[in-house]
């Protein structure tokens, strides 16, 4: 299947090719990520996503695009509603800054495809410097670390960012370093560009080669999904078969 700009984020696309947020989708509940894809369940496009979309869209040279397509971002009087004023000025400070002007250049939104333990992805990389570096952009709430799953660990990869960075570069097939060009929503934005060593992008893969071919196959229908238990899709399918003494609740798990 040839992708385009045009058919990149269509059902055909993500029922043929793996991609990151698909594969983060299914690490996370391969019920939902199959509810997803059936088009049964579709998760919520929040504001704090359309911020970090509007960025994206201004780095890519798409922004009347996605203001003409997405009217929820103004006030009626016609001017914008305070969360993308505040997207306009994180423009404005990444603008400041030399050295992340510099890495958000190159050619943006490149779309690349190819296959990781046989398994065919796609790509779209933000800002792609061929033969230098792979540059991603990310809008963060902050850079404080983050509690997930009991345990106290870096933005990157509390919200899989070195699992992206895994397939990109595996994707792009020349070991380019993968680099987060990052801002914050702060009332004074912070800015970093942070590189994701080889060595952790290493790791990262060897878990994708594992997991990719699993996912696969429950696309295709010869695995069943497992449920995670604690989705908003596991608990709106949610079916009572027994009653559970509360002192052998895993909630705490």
């Amino acid at each position: 299947m040839q992708l385009t700009l045009d058919n990149y984020y269509t059902r055909d696309a993500d029922l043929y090719y793996m991609s990151t947020s698909q594969y983060k989708r299914f690490l996370d509940c391969e019920a939902a990520a199959m509810a997803v894809l059936r088009g049964k369940y579709k998760t919520e496009t929040t504001t704090a996503m359309l911020v970090g979309s509007y960025v994206d869209a201004y780095y890519s040279g798409d922004l009347e695009t996605f203001t003409a397509t997405h009217p929820a971002i103004f006030k009626r009087d016609g001017s914008l509603k305070a969360e993308f004023s505040q997207a306009n000025a994180i423009i404005e400070r990444i603008g400041r800054d030399k050295m992340m002007t510099k890495y958000l250049g190159g050619q943006h939104q490149v779309i690349q495809t190819g296959k990781i333990a046989g398994i065919p992805f796609k790509t779209r990389i933000d800002a792609y410097h061929p033969g230098e570096a792979i540059v991603d952009l990310k809008v963060m709430r902050d850079f404080k670390p983050i509690w997930k799953k009991g345990l106290k660990m870096h933005w990157i990869e509390a919200w899989g960012y070195d699992i992206q960075g895994a397939i990109y570069q595996a994707i792009e097939g020349n070991g380019l370093p993968f680099i987060i060009a990052a801002a914050t929503k702060e009332p004074v934005t912070d800015i970093e560009l942070l590189l994701i060593s080889n060595e952790h992008l290493k790791e990262a893969l060897s878990e994708i080669k594992q997991n990719a071919p699993r996912f696969d196959a429950i696309k295709k229908g010869v695995i069943e999904p497992e449920r995670c238990g604690r989705c908003d899709w596991c608990k709106q399918t949610k079916i009572i078969t027994q009653v559970t003494n509360y002192e052998f609740d895993d909630y705490f798990d």
